[in-house]
């Protein structure tokens, strides 16, 4: 592959095609292992879990999804925007919970998302560091896959399809050839917006099995777009102008339509149907939502799971004094700018490793002892 389609100007990234198998059993590549990765590999032994274990997450612990909503009103779009008003009191939990299932229905389908997309890159980095990195994300991502699936058969006995924008932009990071675009899209934008997406569910969640799951999947999910970060560092100064114009349009565009699409009510139509609800209606009513909220510039508040979107990019050097006027309409970019390049998730991850720790220690797994670096 050449550099010109992939952007690995740093070589720890070098990529090959897919089916060139034979060039990983080059003898002089497993020589030129990039320690680049290291840290971030050795840090897996401090945030162990298992989702199959109890004494991690036990998934048998009751909750009742006909009497009290997993995620509160004041989190759902629908509670917000006049919706749920149309449907009869008796019946708000269960309408409330349908949406909720949904949604965790979708990070579902994410996870597996990066489970397949960092398969994909075991077999094209040539490097065995970064490899090896890969792989060891592909775990990760496998248990959270697992995780979800419990928690969701748990408490309501069956998976909500994918689809829409976000199902479209998954196929298209998987599938695509394109180094840059894999690890911008996935470990950078939607690595990024899971941290403030599951910082939401932790911090709000009234179901403590959510709660704990959530918090060791972000143990995991702060180490994730690490790697991305290191391919910006490494990478975006060293771009001639049209390709980082190239990068920061896409990034562009995908926020456009993530913003417009995210909670796009066509996915959730059968859901409105058994309360008497069009979701063209619904639709409507998203719209006005909408614009009120950006009337009210509400998505710069620290828990905005699009100004996570938009800080990860501006941290890794992919907006600009050209594209940063577009992202100013909706999100402080001011405000970006003077902050740390930490997330919302952050210290919720770091105390959970520590309960994994204790956790480990006491089971007798290693732990690593500077892995938190």
């Amino acid at each position: 592959m050449s550099n010109n389609q992939n952007l690995t100007y740093d070589p720890v990234y070098e990529a090959v095609a897919p089916d060139n198998f034979p060039a990983m059993l080059s003898p002089d590549r497993y020589g030129r292992r990039s320690n680049a990765f290291d840290k971030i590999i050795s840090a897996t032994h401090d945030h162990f879990w298992d989702p199959m274990d109890p004494k991690y997450v036990d998934f048998s612990k009751p909750f009742d999804v006909e009497k009290t909503l997993i995620m509160p009103e004041e989190t759902i779009v629908e509670f917000k925007c006049g919706v749920a008003d149309k449907v009869a009191p008796r019946d708000r939990v269960k309408f409330g919970n349908l949406i909720n299932h949904q949604m965790l229905s979708g990070l579902l389908h994410g996870e597996q998302a990066a489970t397949n997309l960092s398969a994909s890159l075991c077999h094209i980095l040539l490097d065995p560091g970064a490899q090896e990195y890969a792989a060891n994300q592909c775990r990760e991502e496998a248990r959270h896959v697992a995780g979800f699936t419990k928690y969701l058969m748990s408490r309501f006995g069956y998976i909500r399809p994918a689809g829409g924008e976000v199902n479209r932009l998954l196929t298209e990071l998987v599938l695509s050839p394109i180094v840059w675009k894999k690890l911008v899209g996935m470990q950078l934008v939607l690595e990024g917006m899971a941290m403030g997406s599951f910082a939401s569910i932790y911090r709000n969640t009234q179901d403590p099995v959510m709660r704990t799951m959530i918090q060791f999947v972000m143990t995991d999910e702060a180490f994730h777009h690490k790697f991305g970060k290191i391919w910006a560092d490494r990478t975006i100064r060293k771009l001639p102008e049209e390709d980082r114009i190239q990068i920061e349009d896409w990034a562009w565009s995908t926020f456009q339509s993530l913003l417009v699409n995210l909670n796009s009510p066509e996915l959730k139509k059968d859901i409105y149907e058994q309360f008497g609800l069009d979701w063209r209606w619904v639709n409507e009513q998203f719209n006005a939502a909408m614009q009120d909220s950006l009337n009210r510039n509400s998505l710069s508040k620290s828990n905005s799971v699009f100004r996570t979107f938009v800080k990860t990019l501006l941290k890794a050097g992919i907006i600009t004094d050209r594209t940063a006027p577009n992202y100013a309409r909706f999100v402080d970019m001011s405000g970006l700018m003077a902050e740390g390049d930490g997330t919302v998730g952050d210290a919720i991850a770091d105390e959970g490793i520590r309960q994994l720790r204790e956790i480990n220690k006491n089971d007798g797994r290693f732990v690593s002892v500077n892995a938190a670096e």
